[in-house]
């Protein structure tokens, strides 16, 4: 039996791409992969969420790649407009699962200034009892620590525990600690995968 339902942030409730916010400053679409796939890249990015600092992180791009200083500065002032919009229907699954009276919870890969920006205006983030963001305590996902501390500050048991995420190697990470797990694709999947559970009614 599952009593509490674990989400992730990006990508599961909310899209996130740096395409998003770099196809308005760059308009040739062979330069955007190229500058999402070497200057301003997810792996690079996943610095920050581990609790890097983001000016150094940013002064050191900019000394590597000095013809796009402005472009990497606008990963540090612009980073919201890397967040479109919710994922389509998961938001709905969030209310839905609360007004059933099940417990919520997240862990997140986010950066702490970050998260404080995007948390403060979003309000299903209200229907959380607690959230544990990577950048706050300098680790991520699927490093096992952060899914430990999870289960220390959530008071929680994983094998009643459903972690729902985008990403495999977070769920194969949590899956090896006992977590029961929900790889994600989409918010239809998981309606069903919620239902089968008994989580929420058809």
């Amino acid at each position: 039996m599952i009593d509490t339902v674990v989400f992730d942030v990006g990508r599961v409730l909310y899209r996130w791409d740096f395409r998003y916010l770099y196809r308005k400053l760059i308009a040739d679409a062979d330069e955007l992969e190229w500058f999402v796939s070497n200057v301003v890249t997810e792996k690079w990015h996943f610095e920050h969420d581990a609790g890097r600092d983001l000016g150094e992180m940013v002064a050191e791009r900019k000394l590597a790649f000095p013809d796009h200083a402005h472009l990497i500065e606008a990963y540090a002032t612009r980073f919201e407009e890397s967040i479109p919009g919710p994922v389509p229907g998961s938001i709905e699954l969030v209310e839905r699962l609360d007004d059933a009276g099940v417990p919520l919870f997240a862990i997140t890969n986010f950066a702490a200034g970050f998260w404080e920006e995007f948390r403060s205006t979003r309000p299903v983030f209200g229907r959380f009892r607690d959230i544990v963001v990577s950048g706050v305590e300098k680790l991520a996902k699927p490093d096992p620590a952060i899914f430990q501390l999870a289960e220390e500050r959530f008071g929680n048991k994983p094998e009643t525990s459903l972690f729902i995420d985008d990403n495999p190697d977070n769920v194969k990470a949590a899956e090896a600690l006992g977590w029961q797990v929900h790889h994600f694709d989409g918010a239809d999947a998981l309606q069903a995968d919620l239902v089968q559970r008994g989580l929420l009614s058809a």
